[in-house]
């Protein structure tokens, strides 16, 4: 697998607290910069891939957005009462 450069712009702030996070860790910039990049894009595709699952229960269950909404909020009001 082939390496590219790029450029990519940060505010002074943001380069800062990035540099000091690399360091930390001993690790470069750009090490630190990819590993972000990997866990931001394997978030995404977890929220992607739940959503998915989401929108198929309730089309199974023939659900209505209003519904879904109410069922989610019955299930947090169950869960705070647990507590």
């Amino acid at each position: 697998m082939s390496n590219v450069t790029v450029n990519i712009s940060f505010q002074d702030r943001l380069l800062r607290d990035i540099d000091r996070v690399a360091r930390g860790e001993a690790r470069s910039r750009s090490e630190l910069l990819r590993e972000a990049a990997r866990a931001y894009i394997q978030r995404q595709e977890r929220w992607t891939q739940l959503f998915a699952l989401g929108r198929e229960v309730a089309a199974k269950r023939d659900l209505k957005p209003q519904e879904v909404a109410t069922e989610i909020a019955a299930f947090r009001k169950s869960r705070v009462s647990r507590r």
